[in-house]
Formats: C-alpha cells, sequence, structure tokens
C-alpha cells in the first residue's frame, strides 16, 4: 500500500462542551486530490485548522508525511512540506507582490533565520518568484502593490503564497470565497494546471469547483462523516442531496 501523506484517524475536536469535528476519518496518498463538503457549521474548517495544527485534536491522531503530526505548531508543518490558504484574504496590503512571495518562499529556507536583515530578491528566491507568478498567472502584475489588486487576483496571490514555499500537501480553504463568476472560472483553471505530483485537498462551497477538480470526497454534517466516494457517486447520493446540495 502507498504511504498516505496526510492520514487523519478518527478525530475529534472539542471546544467545550461543543463537538465541532466528530471521529472524522481521511486518507490522502500522494497525488491525490479531494474537496471536503458540507453546509456551514459542518465541521470543514475546523478539520482542516486540525490538520495544519492550529488547533490539536481532543481525540485521534494527525499523521503527516509518514509521521504522527497530531501536537505539532503550523509553522514546522508548514516547513515539512504543508501549504495552506484561507476564507479570508490574509496578505502584507502594503508590500509588492514580489515582496510577498518573496517572504513566503524564504520560510522553508535556512535565510529564514537572518529574516531580519534587507530582503534581497535575487538568486534561487528569484527563481521561485517567477515559476510560481507563471503558474498562477499573475507575472504582469509581479510589482503591483498589492491592495491596488482585485480581489479576484489577490486570491490568486494566496495561492502563489502557498506555492512559493513548495509544497507537496496544499490545503486551499474556499478558494472561490467571494469570486465573481468569471474569476471563480479563472480559479478554477489555476487549480486545475497545477502540476499533478502535488496533493491538494480543498473545501469549497461552488460545486462546479469543488466536483470537477478532484478525484475523492468527503461530506461532513454537524461535525461526522455522512458519505465519501467519487464525485459522481457523491452527486447521487441522496444524504448529500438532502443535507447539502439541495440547500446549496
Amino acid at each position: 500500500m502507498v504511504e498516505a501523506i496526510l492520514h487523519v484517524d478518527d478525530i475529534s475536536v472539542h471546544f467545550g462542551g461543543v463537538t465541532a469535528v466528530d471521529h472524522v476519518s481521511l486518507r490522502v496518498n500522494p497525488g491525490e486530490r479531494w474537496a471536503i463538503i458540507g453546509p456551514n457549521g459542518a465541521g470543514k474548517t475546523t478539520l482542516f485548522r486540525a490538520i495544519s495544527g492550529e488547533v490539536y485534536p481532543t481525540e485521534g491522531r494527525v499523521h503527516l508525511f509518514g509521521s504522527d503530526m497530531s501536537r505539532v505548531p503550523p509553522y514546522r508543518k508548514a516547513q515539512k512540506g504543508l501549504g495552506r490558504t484561507y476564507q479570508i484574504t490574509d496578505l502584507f496590503q502594503d508590500l509588492s507582490v514580489e515582496e510577498n512571495l518573496a517572504i513566503a518562499a524564504q520560510a522553508r529556507s535556512l535565510s529564514r533565520f537572518i529574516s531580519w536583515r534587507p530582503l534581497r530578491i535575487r538568486g534561487w528566491i528569484d527563481e521561485r518568484i517567477s515559476s510560481v507568478l507563471q503558474q498562477v498567472g499573475l507575472v504582469e502584475q509581479r510589482h503591483h502593490v498589492v491592495s491596488e489588486m482585485s480581489h479576484g487576483e489577490q486570491r490568486q496571490l494566496e495561492i502563489a503564497m502557498a506555492l512559493a514555499g513548495n509544497p507537496e500537501l496544499l490545503l486551499l480553504d474556499e478558494p472561490g470565497a467571494g469570486l465573481s463568476a468569471a474569476e471563480r472560472r479563472i480559479m478554477r483553471e489555476l487549480i486545475s494546471s497545477l502540476s499533478k505530483e502535488l496533493t491538494i485537498v480543498l473545501i469549497e462551497h461552488d460545486m462546479s469547483i469543488a466536483l470537477e477538480l478532484v478525484e475523492r470526497v468527503l461530506v461532513l454534517d454537524n461535525g461526522r462523516t455522512i458519505a465519501e466516494g467519487t464525485p459522481e457517486a457523491i452527486r447521487n447520493d441522496q444524504r448529500v442531496q438532502d443535507v447539502y446540495l439541495k440547500s446549496d
């Protein structure tokens, strides 16, 4: 059996008397693309937070890259190869696209320990920036100040920031959030074009993004798994239609 790049083993996350994630398991092999879907409050983002280390599981284990990382903080998981985006745009608004990406690129390198020195965008950092800008379609915006960019372009930059760290596993939390129909098409094409060697798990309410870009789907409701399978099987699952698709 291929060793999973991500293995969520029967985890639960409690906040006081509230159970946000209730005995959820997930096994993602290298190169696979998964979607996690469900109605608001289903536990999707909390599951992502448990995977990335922003919260620790109350029960169960999170294995990443072959190791138990259930209680490892986010920065260490990022150094090991985990990339992450968020529902809400989180960028350095007063810096340029290039400067944002240079900061992200340094995160997995030894040069992160000398980040107090003036940032020099050259050598491998310059090459990495050029590569990710090409991947996300923002080559012409390289020297633009982030605050002057459209919301759609900032969403593209967020993915570029995650890619700049050269991740092996990329978590995308609602990449289509707040985008127009045209911007969602661009986002769908961007995600589809990413290297097939990159493992992707995404949360997304837009079914045209969620089900068309992945091979496997996990459906949550009230913190519990109610279905898992191929996009076609999920579309035809009556339980999913009852709790999610019909209300979307």
